[in-house]
């Protein structure tokens, strides 16, 4: 990230993005899922609808092959200082050593290529239906965990997860289809 750093000692999203390249879609959908799934966020009115739209938007550009995901230019403007960026990296370097025990590339060929497409489309099927979750109580957390799973997937290259969120998905909404 210090190469990408400007001259002011700032960091933008913008930088971040496209330093990530299409690897920024992982980690969003992934931050998406872990809001959605947290106890108290996700329950609150609203927030399963908003992160839903972003991550639809998001998993739809992912679909159609952009190289970097397009948001509006004000939130790409958004910078943290330098010395901010790499302390929340070194804060978060001892929880990613500890998940990357668990996750590696495996099965890969679900992580790449044309089949990153079926995950960027599960996401969407999901994002799609969190407006309606709402209504049932707690129900926007699975969809939270499935787009958790299959973030880390995208982040990891572990198509062993990318299976597993793909496990979920259906198995919820065969859950959901029963009930009507």
């Amino acid at each position: 990230m210090s190469q990408s750093t400007p001259q002011d000692g700032r960091v933008s999203l913008e930088t971040m993005l496209h330093a990530l390249g299409r690897r920024s879609f992982g980690p969003i959908i992934l931050v998406g899922g872990l809001l959605t799934l947290a106890p108290v966020i996700g329950d609150i009115p609203g927030v399963p609808t908003l992160i839903g739209i972003v991550v639809f938007l998001l998993s739809v550009q992912f679909i159609a092959g952009r190289e970097c995901p397009w948001l509006p230019r004000w939130l790409l403007a958004r910078s943290a200082s330098a010395q901010k960026v790499h302390k929340a990296l070194a804060w978060l370097d001892k929880p990613a050593r500890a998940i990357d025990r668990f996750l590696r590339p495996r099965l890969t060929g679900l992580t790449e290529g044309p089949a990153v497409r079926w995950i960027a489309a599960s996401c969407t099927a999901i994002s799609a239906a969190m407006p309606a979750m709402e209504l049932v109580p707690f129900s926007a957390n699975i969809a939270g965990a499935a787009l958790t799973i299959f973030g880390l997937s995208l982040v990891a290259h572990d198509g062993l997860l990318a299976l597993l969120g793909i496990l979920l998905t259906v198995s919820a909404a065969w859950g959901a289809l029963s009930l009507l």
